[in-house]
């Protein structure tokens, strides 16, 4: 018998369990996993670590009352505590109306391969080689004058869900990862910056003296940063940073926010929020996506969906609970650990290319800021005000014309998506991901004069 199909079969038995002792409904997740990393610094192994681990969530309602109690202990005698624990709470905790499993007919029947997993597992010489192939070629870039390390990793965790609403379903993920930090220059004059790779499949990860040598490219182009006076002038965010406006996005239309009345976007469903030609797509599914899955976290079938197209929002990011308090359909946005009820999240969330290189975004800035780094979390979800500490270059006449640190961008993100071009560099490094933005009349604060 499979891996898989014990991890259902012990779910299926706890679910049992809950029900003996007075559960009306129940679901279980169980997630197994296990990971090797390395870090080493000018050369030398630091730290190298494999870690197994496993956990079980149990979800127990009785009529409209609700509890989650988890365990990493499997054995009987504590499966039994734990599911009448469970039941014992759910028995004495406030009604919630809007709990609940989804019904029977609402679950997924098929579950397409994102092709989420890579049965290769590289052993810790290869994870010695990555690193030390990307240490090198960072060192070996003229300027840079130290090192704060490269790491290499892997993972695989092994994921069941079940329900007594029949849903019934195991899956794998697996991932791989390469970074490099070092320092340019010297004294106070010092400048770090890195690069990273990270990819489902261990063969569709950037080659490690590419990572290495940017990281350390990227350290150098920092040296001798000025500082400018405050203005307002186009800022573009490179492709490094700017799928953190889609994170604010992403945010502001999630249904538990809206639900609560805590988000700038709350009466905006339905209405233009960016230009028309700006879409954005969440893909549960696309191929080897970093967080691709077969389905959401309440066994709903997901799919590719389009939460803004032509600039207007489509809908919210909604589970079961949020869809029923706001008095609509779950988008199958579910996501669950196993400590906790699920929650709506996104999944592979990206903005669509345009039509301009950077190059061409760039063309017309006679004075402009691009941002390669940006600092803290001055972002108010309620009001969407904006403001953070970024560090980049100076564009002049349409090219980048030397560094810049300690500055600050402000604005407010109703205005700043209203105002927002995107370039035709799309790449799918991150979770979420973004092309390079350009974004008209935000406020830089640097040195005043």
């Amino acid at each position: 018998m499979s891996q898989h199909q014990n991890n259902l079969d012990l779910l299926n038995d706890l679910i049992s369990r809950a029900k003996k002792f007075g559960a009306d409904e129940a679901d279980a997740v169980m997630v197994q996993g296990v990971s090797l990393s390395l870090s080493q610094r000018l050369g030398k192994p630091e730290n190298m670590e494999r870690s197994e681990g496993q956990d079980l969530g149990l979800r127990v309602l009785i009529g409209k009352r609700q509890a989650i109690v988890s365990s990493s202990d499997f054995n009987t005698d504590s499966l039994d505590e734990l599911a009448e624990r469970c039941v014992s709470m759910a028995r004495v905790v406030p009604e919630d109306p809007f709990c609940g499993l989804a019904d029977s007919a609402q679950l997924a029947t098929s579950f397409p391969d994102v092709e989420g997993y890579d049965p290769y597992e590289p052993d810790e010489q290869t994870l010695i080689s990555w690193a030390t192939k990307a240490e090198e070629a960072a060192r070996a870039v003229e300027g840079v004058t130290n090192s704060e390390g490269a790491e290499a990793g892997w993972g695989r965790n092994d994921v069941a869900i079940v329900g007594s609403n029949g849903l019934s379903h195991a899956y794998s993920s697996s991932g791989c990862s390469i970074s490099a930090s070092v320092l340019a220059g010297s004294g106070t004059g010092m400048e770090r910056d890195y690069d990273y790779t990270t990819a489902v499949f261990a063969e569709d990860l950037t080659d490690p003296e590419i990572v290495g040598r940017t990281a350390g490219e990227k350290a150098v182009a920092r040296l001798n940063p000025r500082k400018v006076p405050t203005k307002q002038v186009p800022v573009i965010y490179s492709t490094r940073v700017s799928n953190g406006l889609l994170g604010h996005l992403s945010g502001a239309i999630n249904g538990n926010s809206v639900a609560r009345g805590t988000s700038f976007l709350k009466d905006k469903l339905g209405k233009q929020i960016f230009a028309s030609n700006i879409t954005i797509v969440d893909d549960p599914h696309r191929k080897r996506g970093l967080r691709s899955k077969p389905m959401d976290g309440e066994g709903l079938a997901n799919k590719k969906r389009n939460f803004v197209e032509d600039g207007v929002l489509q809908s919210w990011v909604l589970d079961l609970r949020s869809s029923r308090q706001l008095g609509m359909e779950s988008t199958a946005n579910a996501s669950r650990g196993t400590g906790s009820s699920p929650s709506p999240s996104v999944s592979n969330f990206y903005m669509e290319a345009g039509d301009l290189s950077l190059q061409e975004l760039m063309a017309d800035i006679k004075d402009g800021f691009y941002i390669t780094e940006l600092i803290g979390m001055g972002v108010n979800g309620v009001t969407g005000d904006y403001s953070r500490g970024a560090a980049g270059f100076w564009i002049e006449n349409g090219q980048i014309a030397y560094p810049v640190s300690e500055m600050t961008i402000a604005g407010n993100l109703k205005d700043m998506f209203l105002n927002l071009t995107p370039a035709s560099d799309l790449e799918f490094r991150y979770g979420t991901n973004a092309p390079s933005i350009r974004i008209d009349g935000l406020t830089v604060a640097g040195q005043t004069v």
